[in-house]
């Protein structure tokens, strides 16, 4: 079969191969962003306007936050690039000792750096896999996950990843994945009886990355005796809610349990670099510890000094700015707001937790998208529901421009 003709010449093709986007809808020029400072993005069509999705999720604390990019800018300096193949350095141990100390060193003992949240989720499945193989248990090695879940869009994330996004295009691998509701603790409990013996960990999104739909009490309630009863590992994936996102400084500090494993990401280094960690329980550690195991992962760019400096100073900046008691209180605007506007015909309801809210519409979101653009609003759009992520310093008039801007796109559509 001959090639596809192409209208683009060669000559004149758009350089760049831009994630999620048509071909055909490369290089415009109102979402090409020239630049960022505060919690504000400007655009090559000359519009700024105010980000409502803390980039993707990321810059917590805002575009440029001085505290982060000098500490980058020293290491630069100073030591531009260590590895941690069959090694490490001071950065990567200080960011791990960091890192552990708001996770809660009680019960988190090591952490495993990678580079984004979908590596992350790769190395957490060959983590627990190893792990029940060092127990004798090497025939489990089913990892369950959510329905409607986003893990990421790496091969081990994509299979995890709870959605219908093409998968069998790309061949990918299901055969030891499951998923299960988040609505309640019934789909699990049912996955359990036919498989029990092989689920070596169950993968919970405290909020799921897409929709915002918290998990159910019901299933969090469930999981410490199931977890007893089946040896399975529980993971917490916090890419998306760590680092005061949702009001507490991880979400899953205010389960009625605690995780085996933790992953995080985005809010991690502010959005300023290309980082992830896995934060490990000491038991976990433990068992590879006693037979001197090796896990085999490792990748050139994971704990870079650079990442590791501004993992270092983000931690600080949340602890200097109060960054969490700022989420409570900007997640008690987001309560009222949302009331507010629950009432609008063309919303169905609204939810989420702390500064990660969805609002589901009776229409299709890319209207409300548009015209929340119009009114210099940069919001998430899923299918038939947008996404409200907040940086968590949002000053009291960049609310109220939110508030106005989405009050007045409601009533367009």
């Amino acid at each position: 079969m001959g090639r596809l003709h192409m209208t683009t010449t060669t000559a004149h093709r758009y350089p760049l191969w831009e994630s999620l986007v048509l071909p055909s809808r490369y290089g415009r020029p109102e979402v090409h962003g020239i630049g960022c400072e505060g919690n504000r993005v400007h655009f090559a069509d000359g519009t700024s306007a105010l980000d409502v999705m803390s980039g993707l999720w990321n810059a917590n604390l805002g575009y440029g936050n001085k505290a982060v990019t000098e500490a980058i800018t020293e290491c630069l300096n100073t030591a531009s690039y260590l590895p941690l193949f069959r090694g490490g350095h001071r950065l990567a141990e200080q960011a791990a000792t960091a890192l552990l100390g708001v996770s809660g060193p009680d019960h988190f003992g090591r952490v495993l750096f990678s580079t984004s949240g979908g590596a992350a989720n790769d190395v957490m499945m060959k983590l627990v896999r190893h792990y029940q193989a060092l127990r004798g248990e090497e025939n489990r090695d089913i990892v369950v996950g959510l329905k409607g879940s986003w893990h990421g869009l790496t091969y081990g994330s994509f299979a995890l990843t709870g959605q219908p996004l093409g998968q069998d295009v790309y061949r990918i691998d299901r055969s030891r994945v499951r998923h299960v509701s988040h609505e309640g603790a019934g789909d699990l409990t049912e996955l359990l009886a036919r498989e029990g013996d092989r689920i070596a960990a169950v993968v919970l999104e405290p909020v799921l990355g897409t929709g915002a739909h918290p998990v159910s009490q019901e299933l969090l309630d469930s999981i410490e005796e199931l977890r007893a009863q089946y040896g399975f590992l529980v993971i917490a994936d916090e890419v998306a809610t760590g680092f005061g996102r949702t009001g507490a400084y991880f979400a899953s500090q205010n389960w009625p349990f605690k995780p085996d494993i933790m992953i995080t990401s985005k809010g991690l280094t502010n959005g300023t670099c290309a980082a992830s960690a896995i934060v490990v329980s000491h038991d976990v550690c433990e068992t590879f510890e006693a037979t001197d195991a090796v896990l085999f992962h490792g990748e050139t760019q994971a704990g870079s000094p650079t990442s590791c400096a501004a993992v270092i100073a983000t931690i600080a900046e949340m602890e200097r700015l109060d960054a969490v008691a700022l989420a409570q209180k900007l997640s008690l605007k987001l309560d009222a707001l949302l009331e507010e506007i629950s009432a609008h015909p063309k919303v169905v309801e609204t939810r989420g937790l702390g500064c990660f809210r969805g609002i589901q519409l009776s229409v299709p979101s890319d209207p409300l998208t548009a015209a929340a653009r119009r009114r210099g609003l940069i919001v998430q759009p899923g299918t038939d529901f947008i996404m409200l992520v907040p940086a968590l310093t949002f000053t009291d008039e960049e609310f109220e421009e939110l508030a106005s801007g989405l009050r007045a796109a409601l009533d367009e559509i």
